[in-house]
């Protein structure tokens, strides 16, 4: 069994869809991600979910880079507007600080295995686009609602089908990359 680490419920879904795995919920308190970068968040959650558990773990860290804001959002994008996941306000935010600057930003997301006796595995990969100048599309969740991929002809990331944002994303990407070791560690 392996644990997908994560308290966001949408990213849980979103992973239990690109691993096939059975999302298991952590009940053990969610750590303190107080690391600079995305890798060190991810690292930090799935440190927590093994020793917690003694499974191996899962868990990813990502966000919204902006080259204009200095690649901010980046590790606070959850939490941009000052208010923990909320998605609307942090769009917003977003939207209102980039009114007259350049809009190429890029999605990251860290990946980290780490299996109970301490093997850590991690992948990290980017997804290159732009900010809208309004939210359009209903699906995913953050700033999906916002992001623009170069490969999404023209779509928001929240326009996309779920299948089409699994092949295109950060996540999946990510997640396909890490994938070997996952299925090597799980036999």
């Amino acid at each position: 069994m392996i644990l997908l680490a994560s308290h966001n419920a949408a990213k849980a879904a979103e992973l239990k869809r690109l691993t096939g795995l059975e999302v298991v919920t952590p009940d053990y308190p969610e750590p303190v991600e107080d690391g600079l970068s995305f890798k060190e968040n991810a690292l930090i959650k799935a440190r927590a979910g093994a020793k917690a558990t003694g499974l191996v773990t899962l868990a990813d860290d990502s966000g919204l880079t902006v080259e204009a804001l200095n690649g901010m959002p980046g590790i606070l994008s959850a939490r941009w507007s000052g208010t923990h996941g909320d998605d609307e306000a942090n769009n917003k935010l977003l939207l209102a600080q980039l009114t007259d600057l350049p809009r190429e930003a890029a999605f990251v997301c860290c990946v980290a295995l780490v299996t109970p006796d301490g093997e850590e595995y991690v992948e990290e990969c980017r997804w290159p686009g732009t900010i809208a100048t309004e939210p359009r599309g209903e699906n995913g969740f953050g700033y999906d609602p916002i992001f623009v991929p170069h490969d999404g002809n023209g779509k928001t990331s929240a326009e996309l089908t779920a299948e089409e944002k699994d092949r295109l994303s950060h996540r999946g990407q990510a997640m396909r990359k890490i994938a070997t070791r996952l299925a090597q560690i799980s036999q």
